[in-house]
C-alpha cells in the first residue's frame, strides 16, 4: 500500500492494521519507554532484565528512546539503549520531595557525564502539576546546564506552557513539548491538524529554538474525553497520521507509549492503561 495521499477514514480495519505495520517497520523518530510491568508502580525498583527485554522489543522500530527518571533502576534505561545503538532523551523526574529531586538531578548529571544522554530533560510537567515554582525549576535547569555544557538541556511540559512561561522557554536549549489532542477533547478527524497547531504554538514561543514533541498518542480503549473517542480504529489512525507527518515534514516526535501500563489508571482514569503500541504482556496490539 502506498503511504502517500492516504485518507485513513476510507480504510477498512484490515487496511488500517496493514498501514500501521508498514509505518512501524519504517521506524519512528522516538518512543517513550514504559518500563513498569504488571504489578509494578513508580517507586518500585526496575530490574536490568526487564529493561533489556523490553528494549530488545522496541529497538528495531525507533532511533531514540525517552526515559522519565534517573533513580530506582530507570538510570539503566539510557545505558542499555546506548548498547543497542539508540539515542536517548533522559529526564529527571522532579516533584515536591526535595531529597528525591536532588537524587534525580545528580543522577542526570552523572549519566550525562558517562556519555549516556543525548538530550537532558529537567522535569516533566512539574509546573502543570504545580509541584515546583518557576524559580525553583529555573534553579534546577541552570544547575544542570552548568554541569553538562556540551549537552542540550530542556524542560518537558504541555506545549502552551512555553507561551506563558517565557523565562523557562529562554532557559531551555530545546523546547520539549507534550501535545495531546485527545486530552483537549479533539475528535480524531481533526486531531492531526490540532497537533500541528500545538506544535506551531510551541515553535512561536521558542523563537527559533528546536521544538521536539516529547509525547503524543491516543488510547485504544477507555472513557471518551468530550469528542475524543478511545478505540482501536482511532489509535491506528492517530499513529499512522502522526508518523506520516513526522517523516514527511521532518518533525521529531516521541510517541507515547511503548507498552500499556496498568498503574496509570489512577491519575488518568481507565484510558491511562491503554496508550501502548504493545500491550502489558509485551505483545504487539495489532
Amino acid at each position: 500500500m502506498s503511504l502517500a495521499g492516504i485518507d485513513t477514514n476510507q480504510l477498512s480495519a484490515e487496511e488500517l492494521i496493514d498501514l500501521f505495520k508498514e509505518h512501524l517497520e519504517l521506524g519512528m523518530h522516538g518512543i517513550c519507554f514504559s518500563a513498569y510491568v504488571e504489578g509494578q508502580n513508580p517507586g518500585d525498583q526496575l530490574t536490568e532484565e526487564q529493561i533489556r527485554r523490553r528494549m530488545e522489543i522496541i529497538k528495531p522500530y525507533t532511533k531514540w528512546v525517552r526515559s522519565f527518571s534517573c533513580i530506582e533502576g530507570n538510570e539503566m534505561i539510557a545505558r542499555i539503549a546506548k548498547e543497542y545503538g539508540l539515542k536517548t532523551l533522559v529526564g529527571a523526574w522532579l516533584g515536591e520531595d526535595p531529597e528525591v529531586n536532588e537524587k534525580e538531578i545528580a543522577g542526570l548529571i552523572e549519566m550525562t557525564k558517562n556519555g549516556y544522554v543525548d538530550i537532558a530533560a529537567v522535569g516533566n510537567e512539574v509546573l502543570y502539576r504545580k509541584e515546583l515554582s518557576e524559580d525553583e525549576l529555573l534553579g534546577f535547569i541552570h544547575r544542570v546546564k552548568d554541569a553538562i555544557p556540551g549537552t542540550p538541556v530542556g524542560y518537558v511540559d504541555a506545549y502552551y506552557e512555553f507561551s506563558i512561561k517565557p523565562r523557562i522557554t529562554e532557559a531551555c536549549d530545546v523546547i520539549l513539548a507534550n501535545c495531546y489532542p485527545f486530552w483537549e477533547g479533539c475528535h480524531i478527524d481533526y486531531s492531526l491538524l490540532y497537533m500541528k497547531n500545538m506544535y506551531y504554538q510551541a515553535m512561536a514561543a521558542g523563537q527559533g529554538k528546536k521544538v521536539i514533541i516529547t509525547e503524543t498518542g491516543w488510547p485504544s480503549q477507555g472513557t471518551p474525553t468530550h469528542g475524543a473517542q478511545p478505540s482501536d480504529e482511532n489509535f491506528l489512525k492517530y499513529f499512522i497520521n502522526t508518523q506520516k507527518w513526522s517523516r514527511e515534514d521532518n518533525i521529531d516526535i516521541f510517541y507515547f507509549s511503548s507498552f500499556d501500563e496498568a498503574w496509570k489508571v489512577g491519575d488518568e482514569g481507565d484510558v491511562g492503561a491503554y496508550w501502548g503500541i504493545w500491550d502489558k504482556d509485551e505483545q504487539l496490539k495489532y
